[in-house]
């Protein structure tokens, strides 16, 4: 059984992965690995190395230190109340997607839409 912290890595991988538009083809290219083993450590089913996660990183354009950020601690009690945004929200292929073009509108157009979006969400 994988660890925790192995599978939350391997999800952080595959979210920014996700994110940028790149296959698991591309990246394994960039880091000098085959596309079997980018599967691997997406799915926590093998450990990634500190050097291999280095180079990962880099290929990503984020610090090592994002894929360790949220590492649900498993002692810690669950919270009394529910958050509208699921954690696992960069998992949803829809959600990426619009961050995406998000992101590809002209920021004054941007700060329009965040403010439809707002009043949308207190109506609902």
């Amino acid at each position: 059984m994988a660890h925790i912290v192995d599978t939350h890595v391997g999800k952080k991988i595959r979210q920014r992965r996700w994110l940028i538009g790149m296959t698991q083809q591309q990246l394994a290219e960039l880091v000098g690995i085959k596309f079997q083993q980018i599967q691997k450590y997406e799915t926590g089913a093998n450990r990634v190395s500190a050097s291999r996660l280095w180079d990962i990183a880099a290929a990503l354009g984020i610090p090592v230190s994002a894929f360790f950020e949220g590492v649900p601690d498993v002692e810690a009690p669950s919270p009394s109340h529910q958050c509208a945004v699921p954690h696992d929200l960069l998992e949803d292929k829809e959600a990426v997607e619009l961050v995406r073009s998000y992101y590809a509108i002209p920021k004054n157009q941007r700060r329009r839409l965040l403010e439809l979006a707002r009043v949308l969400g207190d109506v609902a």
